[in-house]
């Protein structure tokens, strides 16, 4: 089939415009990491832009040998990878459960969650419960409160209704009870989604420093969010961070936060292509009803 000249133009207006997006929205992360590795100078001269000036990795050495950098970033991949467990088992029960219309008292518990979305406790109640429940000082502060997303939840929800019930009722005949049928039939038909949610729960996690900041006050504890936020706040200087000479202190100074930044993302961008795939799918999959 010949395409028309205004296809044409259209495809050449719809790339250039996409281009144009991917770049205004790669210029802040590109930014970030060629200041990373530029020296103080021209940091502090605004010179840098896309690229490296004055190429230097002296603060990428210094935050290497800062212990409690390694240690709240250990801290982070624990919370991570038990609360992005934690979310997928809680969410998968719940949202299976709701798929099904015989369930007794379906509607309300449907609705029940959908008014969590909308309203809450608020901040000090929340504290309130949270000290109440001996969690202070736990990653259980962390990983239990905001363990399913409604949001998250209601797009599995919708994709277990779209499955075909003739695939449970043959299971059923085979002698699988509900368990069964959720881990040996339904679950492994749920890839897509399954991967899209585990993204965006490790995500959601692995950026959250907002309960860690209210819950936690010991700094071993601290996942490597509270570190970047000390450091953009101003809390951890140069020095505290394993300067060990004056002469380091002012290139340290200049790119201590982008160089935290970037140490910091690097986990999720090295997973996130082997999800990307699954990402689409997952969401239209879970979004539109047959």
């Amino acid at each position: 089939m010949r395409e028309s000249r205004s296809y044409k133009v259209f495809k050449v207006f719809n790339v250039t415009f996409l281009l144009f997006i991917v770049f205004i929205t790669l210029y802040p992360f590109l930014n970030v990491v060629a200041q990373s590795f530029s020296s103080e100078a021209y940091i502090n001269s605004g010179k840098v832009s896309l690229f490296p000036r004055g190429f230097n990795v002296e603060t990428y050495k210094t935050i290497s040998k800062d212990n409690m950098f390694w240690l709240n970033y250990k801290n982070t991949i624990i919370y991570t990878v038990v609360g992005t467990v934690i979310s997928m088992f809680m969410t998968t029960i719940f949202a299976y459960a709701l798929s099904k219309k015989r369930l007794m008292g379906r509607k309300f518990l449907t609705m029940f969650a959908v008014f969590t979305m909308f309203f809450s406790g608020g901040l000090i109640p929340n504290y309130v419960l949270i000290n109440s429940l001996g969690f202070n000082n736990t990653m259980w502060a962390l990983v239990v409160p905001g363990a399913i997303s409604i949001y998250n939840m209601l797009i599995m929800k919708s994709f277990f209704e779209n499955m075909p019930e003739e695939l449970e009722e043959a299971a059923a005949i085979d002698g699988l009870n509900t368990y069964g049928i959720l881990l040996r039939i339904i679950l492994p038909l749920s890839k897509a989604v399954m991967a899209t949610m585990v993204l965006f729960y490790a995500v959601g996690h692995w950026n959250s420093w907002f309960p860690a900041f209210l819950y936690l006050d010991k700094k071993e504890l601290f996942p490597v969010t509270i570190y970047l936020r000390n450091m953009i706040a101003g809390a951890t200087s140069g020095a505290t961070a394993g300067a060990t000479s004056a002469d380091n202190l002012t290139q340290i100074a200049a790119n201590i936060k982008s160089v935290t930044m970037v140490l910091t993302i690097l986990p999720i961008l090295t997973i996130y292509p082997f999800v990307q795939r699954y990402f689409v799918t997952g969401i239209m999959l879970g979004s539109v009803k047959q």
